[in-house]
């Protein structure tokens, strides 16, 4: 598993006109080549007297999907230029699919890439990227007389705390990188005189939206 890897934050739309042709920028999040595929059949039938459906995927861990489709757009002058704006934005399990109708101005090999780049450069920024970053549940076990300052020592910190949970004890979670779990059993053991019981949890992806 990555430590971490940018992708979409999931379903959106962003609509440009360019030189009087819309241009409909649809992305999702997916992480098989069937879903992929799927979404592009469903903007395809909801756009089904489109001018054109252009289509780019990246999937996997290393990119090892990557597929791109002018759709009747001159020969890579639609999916790659789309395909391309995935790549720089180091993105992965994304599909995006542009919709174009036609406007009555043809735009030209190098007006048509900019087109279709821009359309998905701008529907990213509009929908949102996000950073999944792989992180570690920590769960740490402690008397209730400790639980005031372990809260607010916790909410300062460079750790994460993930939720609360008033049993016999009090359960605390906390997201933990990997690399950070010593310090972090150090920090609270610190923190509570060893007063406290720590175990390892589950491993999961946190998702924080960024800019790129």
């Amino acid at each position: 598993m990555l430590s971490y890897y940018y992708t979409v934050k999931g379903y959106g739309e962003h609509e440009l006109i360019i030189q009087k042709s819309r241009f409909i920028c649809y992305t999702e999040r997916v992480t098989t080549e069937e879903d992929a595929q799927a979404f592009i059949q469903q903007i395809k039938k909801k756009h089904y007297n489109a001018t054109h459906n252009c289509s780019a995927y990246l999937i996997g861990e290393h990119d090892h999907v990557q597929k791109a489709n002018d759709d009747g757009e001159p020969s890579g002058t639609a999916g790659v230029p789309m395909l391309e704006v995935l790549k720089k934005k180091n993105l992965k399990d994304t599909v995006v699919v542009v919709t174009r109708y036609f406007g009555g101005i043809k735009l030209g090999a190098g007006g048509l890439i900019r087109a279709y780049g821009k359309s998905v450069s701008e529907g990213l920024n509009e929908i949102g990227i996000v950073e999944r970053k792989l992180m570690r549940v920590m769960h740490t076990k402690i008397d209730y007389t400790w639980l005031g300052k372990v809260e607010n020592e916790l909410r300062s910190s460079k750790f994460l705390l993930k939720e609360i949970h008033y049993l016999n004890d009090v359960e605390v979670e906390t997201y933990v990188e990997e690399e950070k779990k010593e310090s972090f059993v150090e920090w609270i053991t610190e923190l509570t005189n060893g007063k406290c019981e720590i175990f390892e949890g589950d491993v999961t992806y946190l998702e924080q939206q960024v800019q790129i």
